[in-house]
């Protein structure tokens, strides 16, 4: 029978149908040992009470929350929100629940990980890469694991997953080469972002080394952003500044879409006949018209099963091993913007 008063309890669960407390526990518990009978007598007269299980005194009891917290850096780029989802699937599938916490693009993620320890989580997936070393003293000696999300920390022992962006970088210096581009111009992102400048080097490291001069490769400021992209496009080429160059290379998918609008829709540019364009994650958006973005696909889907390794949520408390560096490579999608060699 329902109590008059108060919450219904597992206790009050456990008399109606017969069982003792801890009973009720495993019913709610996926993967725990109980027999089928028994759990659906459980959910019979949890249903009869409206009882639902309460996540914060099970922790209590088993020192875990099932809760993972998030940290994003730049919600401007699409591709955050595709990670997001793919960790917010599998953590899911697991039985785990995640918080999302935002930190301004290139700003200190400290702030954000003092809101996160109010929480108790399992572990943290960190999308921006400014931490200091204190804060993650503190997550360690609270037993709380932390991961880097496609990025790193230069000297730094955190541990983490990303794309092999400096080889992505090249891959799409190759496409150009190889579709006939002898002059380029370079949509850079965050200046302190690790992400960034790994892209930025593997790409102008690989065009030096084929013998095109440094005068060349016109590096312009996009901020990560499309409005960045679209602005930096057309200050350097709109009133002839610069000569258009033979391609263009947005170190992410987003600020390469806001040059393409800029470049065909104010300039009246042709591509791939006028200027290629190549970018870099391949988010959703890229493959749409009438973008049809050749770029660098960064394994998402790796990379999330890579880092939940790495977080070890079935030893709650474990350590992760510090200073493992997990790089996948990403790959060249080729659509419409760049021509496909015939050899590929």
């Amino acid at each position: 029978m329902k109590p008059l008063y108060g919450r219904v309890t597992s206790l009050d669960v456990a008399a109606l149908a017969g069982v003792s407390q801890s009973a009720v526990s495993r019913a709610f518990t996926e993967g725990s040992s109980i027999s089928e009978a028994k759990r659906k007598a459980i959910l019979d007269a949890a249903l009869k009470l409206n009882y639902v299980p309460n996540s914060i005194a099970s922790s209590l009891t088993t020192r875990r929350t099932n809760m993972v917290a998030v940290i994003l850096g730049n919600l401007d780029n699409p591709f955050y929100v595709q990670v997001l989802k793919a960790l917010i699937t599998r953590l899911q599938a697991r039985g785990v629940q995640i918080l999302t916490f935002t930190v301004k693009n290139g700003s200190n993620s400290d702030d954000a990980l003092m809101r996160v320890l109010r929480y108790q989580v399992d572990g943290i997936i960190l999308t921006s890469a400014q931490l200091s070393t204190r804060m993650t003293g503190i997550c360690h000696d609270r037993g709380i694991p932390i991961v880097l999300f496609n990025r790193y920390i230069p000297g730094s022992s955190a541990s983490g997953v990303r794309c092999d962006n400096a080889a992505g970088g090249r891959l799409m210096a190759e496409a150009l080469l190889g579709a006939g581009a002898r002059s380029f111009a370079l949509l850079k992102g965050d200046p302190n972002g690790t992400t960034s400048q790994d892209r930025q080097r593997g790409f102008t490291d690989c065009l030096l080394e084929r013998g095109i001069p440094p005068a060349d490769i016109l590096e312009l400021e996009g901020q990560s952003t499309y409005d960045g992209g679209h602005a930096a496009t057309l200050r350097a080429f709109l009133d002839e500044r610069h000569p258009i160059p033979d391609a263009i290379f947005g170190i992410n998918d987003i600020m390469a879409m806001g040059a393409m609008d800029a470049l065909r829709g104010e300039m009246g540019v042709k591509i791939p006949a006028d200027l290629m364009v190549g970018g870099f994650d391949n988010i959703d958006e890229a493959d749409r018209w009438p973008y049809r973005l050749t770029t660098v696909r960064q394994p998402v889907d790796e990379m999330t099963e890579e880092a939940l390794n790495l977080l070890d949520l079935d030893n709650p408390g474990a350590a992760i091993q510090p200073g493992i560096d997990i790089k996948v490579p990403g790959r060249i999608v080729w659509r419409s913007t760049i021509p496909r060699p015939v050899d590929l």
